[in-house]
């Protein structure tokens, strides 16, 4: 298959009609200045492409249809009357597919790229090492007009500028025109690496080269892969992350919702996202990030009504989670000085064997001075002075946390400590509320 029209695919991309452009270059990419230049040297009248870009940088040409050997759109002269403007581009053959194809999955660069959903620039030059010429050429691109101009004028050369920004955004479009979308040629790429990987040629079928002998998987040559080097592009600079999340969008319209969805919650439940998503970012970039265990429904939605919800919202956390407000209250207090093991602490989770009672015993044993440990008694991993109203729990980790008793309830204090007295200290200190 070769020549013009629709080719052998049945994929069509319609795009919307761009904004004027206003000043600067009329495109920003390789690739979109690549199909201009290539415009400019196959055109036979340089003032047509010259009126054609004024035309394209007014904002002239509407949405425009890319399919197998056509480009559409319809495009307005100055005084307003509108045009259908084509122009056909040559379909690569099926060989000149095959060539294509063998070449893309024999360099781990390009590969790479494409499987990535990217067209890398070096492959024009590497393709027409091997006789494809993937840029039109002098007699690829055939303009048909309803103004009738027997060549190119500037309607169909308007209409030639508006693809070069949508090469800008996405080369596959080239490669379209020539006869295959972005889907075929990643599918044929990736059934030829899966050939390759498993040592046969894709021209073989699955059965495998002529008397079933499976061939050694090619490879790289150590001089491809080195020479990869010079090729790749840099690594982009480390992103800035924003001082603040992002607003999610208000969901209260005038559309009603359908029943059983709250608009307010589910705001509410976005700026969470935001806000977790924002974080992550910026531990990331500051190489602070690590895993972090999944979350319990329970601890998550301790998390949730630490984050200061609505009223009504932090009442049905409570609900869900069995807790009553005050529960929820400490909880979240608990939260706040140390997350999930904190939580763990307040809710009793952890019972102590004997070898962890008798490291214990040590640590408060040592803690204090002679005569100024303050008498505690045990419960549990609770141990309680009553007369100072203070309370320190020992997690699983050996820390100690630090409580102060507030009316008939036990409130945490603030963090964790590994020194007993200290987290004394810390709960004696702390304000009754």
């Amino acid at each position: 298959m070769s020549g013009y029209g629709t080719g052998g695919g049945a994929e069509e991309l319609t795009f919307a009609a761009l904004p004027p452009v206003r000043g600067g270059s009329f495109t920003r990419t390789w690739w979109g200045r690549a199909w201009l230049k290539a415009l400019e040297d196959t055109a036979l009248d340089g003032q047509q492409v010259k009126e054609g870009r004024r035309h394209a940088r007014a904002g002239a040409v509407g949405a425009v249809s890319v399919r197998p050997g056509r480009i559409t759109a319809v495009v307005q002269d100055r005084d307003g009357t509108a045009y259908r403007s084509d122009v056909l581009v040559r379909v690569l053959a099926d060989e000149e597919w095959d060539r294509l194809l063998d070449l893309a999955a024999g360099s781990a660069g390009h590969i790479a790229a494409l499987l990535d959903h990217e067209v890398p620039p070096h492959l024009v030059e590497d393709a027409a090492a091997v006789g494809v010429e993937l840029l039109p050429g002098i007699g690829d691109l055939e303009p048909e007009c309803g103004c009738e101009a027997w060549d190119h004028c500037p309607h169909t050369t308007a209409l030639c500028h508006q693809v070069a920004r949508l090469l800008d955004e996405d080369p596959f479009v080239l490669l379209l025109m020539r006869g295959r979308g972005q889907r075929a040629v990643v599918d044929a790429l990736q059934a030829r690496s899966a050939a390759r990987a498993a040592g046969l040629n894709p021209a073989d079928g699955p059965a495998g080269p002529a008397g079933g002998a499976e061939a050694a998987p090619a490879g790289v040559s150590a001089a491809e892969a080195y020479a990869l080097c010079g090729i790749l592009p840099p690594l982009p600079a480390v992103p800035v992350p924003a001082a603040e999340p992002g607003e999610p969008p208000s969901l209260d319209t005038e559309t009603d919702p359908d029943p059983g969805v709250e608009p307010a919650a589910l705001e509410f439940l976005a700026a969470d996202a935001a806000a977790r998503a924002h974080r992550l970012l910026v531990e990331l970039l500051a190489g602070r990030a690590g895993e972090a265990a999944e979350p319990s429904v329970g601890q998550d939605a301790v998390r949730l009504a630490a984050g200061g919800p609505p009223s009504w919202v932090a009442a049905r956390l409570a609900a869900r989670t069995g807790r009553s407000r005050a529960g929820l209250d400490a909880a979240v207090r608990a939260w706040r000085w140390g997350g999930a093991p904190a939580l763990a602490v307040l809710d009793g989770e952890w019972v102590p064997d004997g070898e962890a009672l008798a490291r214990a015993a040590t640590r408060l044993a040592a803690a204090w001075d002679e005569g100024e440990a303050p008498e505690l008694s045990r419960s549990g991993a609770c141990w309680t002075a009553g007369d100072a109203g203070v309370q320190l729990r020992l997690g699983e980790d050996g820390r100690w946390w630090p409580y102060r008793r507030v009316g008939d309830e036990w409130r945490p204090a603030g963090p964790a400590d590994r020194d007993p007295a200290a987290a004394f200290t810390t709960a004696e200190t702390a304000e009754a509320g």
